[in-house]
């Protein structure tokens, strides 16, 4: 990223930090709060939405609906094709290619631990580009974490993670570890 891209003036500094605070915030208000009009604002948050300042994701409040998330690192060989495998996946939330031997970080989300356990003991692990794969459980985060989740709605035949392995054929399934995957008719659990 270039320097260039980054520059802002005090007026645009406020209407992040206002539309931050609240998401629902009309122009109008934010017009009162640095004097301008109302169709200056609207060309400024034009023009920060065009560099990518400004973003509108809908999602699902994970503090709010108990689901767990795990942060899992990884030491990859391809980190591409890692990361390409699990893009469809209902359970990924991202992943990040970063510096270091531990060189990706995904996050997943599961409705129990031990359902995400299995996903990266049974998924992830087996891998023939993964090395290692260790995985922490995210506690509480300070601030809402809205994040967008893949919901389901027709049930596949196979697992968009292109893995053989059904899950009436998992060791986690059978001993009731594991909800299964939502993209397929053997899911169990409730959310998806």
């Amino acid at each position: 990223m270039t320097g260039s891209n980054v520059e802002l003036d005090k007026k645009d500094r406020i209407i992040l930090s206002l539309t931050h605070d609240n998401q629902e915030i009309s122009q109008e208000e934010i017009a009162k709060k640095i004097h301008l009009s109302q169709p200056s604002v609207a060309i400024r948050i034009k023009k920060l939405k065009e560099r990518g300042f400004i973003d509108r994701i809908i999602g699902v409040n994970l503090n709010k609906v108990g689901l767990s998330v795990a942060m899992v690192k990884v030491t990859s060989a391809n980190t591409t094709r890692v990361l390409n495998v699990l893009r469809d996946c209902p359970f990924f939330l991202n992943g990040f290619v970063v510096s270091g031997k531990e060189n990706l970080v995904l996050l997943f989300v599961g409705e129990d631990i031990s359902s995400l356990e299995s996903i990266i003991d049974s998924r992830l692990r087996p891998d023939k580009d993964v090395q290692s794969a260790d995985f922490d459980i995210v506690i509480s985060s300070i601030k809402d974490f809205v994040i967008p989740i893949k919901m389901i709605t027709e049930p596949l035949n196979k697992p968009p993670c292109g893995t053989d392995t059904g899950c009436m054929d998992c060791p986690a399934y059978q001993d009731g570890k594991c909800f299964g995957c939502p993209a397929t008719s053997q899911y169990k659990g409730v959310f998806w």
